[in-house]
């Protein structure tokens, strides 16, 4: 395991455009999630670039289920991509992220970025990666999830992500001082 920070891509870029398919077989485009509701452009939309057998993914799995139905009720929209080339690394295949979504109980797509090509546009090189954009569907918040790691002490709360989460929802802006997340990183295909 290669301990790597989040490479944190400048705040205000634009949504990457992508079109995935969930570990169910249901294509996703990044358009779906810029729809305009009422007055405002787009909601919130919430990415993380996750992995079912990274230690600090499984640190706080359960806990960013919870996030995610409970800031859904809000109208943010969560959407989580697994960019790891499964092929070398079998824990990450979609047949095992269904068993993911499952456990984890996951109300959010879980989508397969095959051909890494997404999480490149992204700048995404660790799991977990989150990505946060506004109702413009430009990027407001990238970083850590809280300032707990494995086996750090430091209870799992997700305090930066609802801090930033909160801004955005309230047609502010997140704090700009933001720190990088950290974790594995992302196992690239090696052709």
């Amino acid at each position: 395991m290669a301990l790597t920070p989040s490479t944190m891509l400048p705040l205000g870029t634009p949504l990457p455009a992508f079109s995935l398919v969930d570990c169910f077989g249901e294509t996703r485009n990044s358009g779906d999630y810029l729809k305009g509701h009422g007055k405002e452009k787009c909601t919130p939309l919430l990415v993380a670039f996750i992995c079912n057998h990274c230690p600090y993914v499984k640190h706080l799995a359960d806990h960013f289920s919870q996030f995610a139905r409970h800031y859904s009720k809000f109208g943010l929209q969560v959407i989580a991509i697994n960019s790891n080339d499964y092929r070398a690394h079998p824990a990450d295949s979609p047949e095992k992220m269904r068993d993911e979504v499952a456990l984890r109980d996951y109300t959010f797509p879980y989508l397969v970025d095959d051909t890494q090509l997404v999480a490149r546009a992204f700048e995404a090189v660790c799991t977990p990666d989150f990505f946060l954009f506004d109702r413009q569907g430009k990027l407001a918040y990238r970083g850590q999830y809280d300032d707990s790691r494995p086996g750090n002490n430091i209870p799992v709360s997700g305090r930066d992500m609802r801090a930033a989460c909160d801004a955005v929802l309230a047609n502010t802006d997140p704090a700009p001082q933001q720190s990088a997340s950290i974790g594995c990183n992302i196992k690239w295909r090696a052709d």
